[in-house]
């Protein structure tokens, strides 16, 4: 399982979902990279992107711009363990679900799932020209989140559906910026099964 943090963050923050799906993936490798960039304003902070611009096309293009490095990582994180994408799922929060949804979509491979916490689909305008393989998504958010609105997830769907991916949602009712007990849950259990099939 590889986690993408969300801005500000880092891979140490988000590692610490690991030990709560450890028992329903006792054989699971988590990984929790920082990304690139540093956010000076931060201490310990890291950033896909440099989040200047909210604009639609201001995070298509920071997304785009960052997927290549991500890319690459997978790639070598998958030889280095000797894997495939099918036993690969990756699960962002915020920022990090923009980058799984642009990056997981856009593999010549199809990847196992994608888990999105409390984020949003970039380049919604281009994306069925760009779409290569549609693995399932699980879409999680809060009804409070101040940060991105859950009106996102809604978006996020109904444009992924129109392109023909098996997407789940769900609102965690009450909840901000974050990832409840609730939500945990449910991204272990998809996670279990849309790696279950392959051995």
């Amino acid at each position: 399982m590889l986690l993408l943090h969300g801005y500000g963050s880092n891979g140490a923050d988000l590692i610490s979902l690991a030990p709560h799906w450890r028992p329903l993936l006792p054989d699971a490798l988590f990984v929790a990279p920082n990304a690139p960039g540093r956010v000076s304003v931060f201490s310990g902070g890291y950033q896909w992107w440099e989040l200047t611009n909210l604009a639609p096309q201001a995070l298509a293009r920071g997304a785009a711009g960052a997927a290549a490095g991500l890319d690459a990582y997978i790639d070598s994180l998958l030889d280095e363990h000797g894997l495939t994408e099918e036993r690969l799922a990756i699960v962002g929060f915020s920022q990090g679900t923009m980058m799984a949804l642009h990056v997981g979509v856009r593999r010549s491979r199809q990847i196992a799932g994608i888990v999105g916490y409390s984020g949003m689909l970039t380049g919604a305008a281009t994306l069925a020209h760009e779409v290569v393989t549609k693995p399932p998504v699980l879409l999680v958010h809060g009804s409070s989140d101040s940060v991105v609105p859950v009106a996102a997830l809604d978006q996020a769907r109904n444009v992924l559906e129109r392109l023909g991916f098996d997407v789940a949602a769900h609102i965690c009712q009450g909840l901000g910026h974050s990832v409840d007990p609730a939500g945990l849950r449910l991204g272990g259990e998809f996670v279990r099964k849309v790696l279950g099939g392959a051995d």
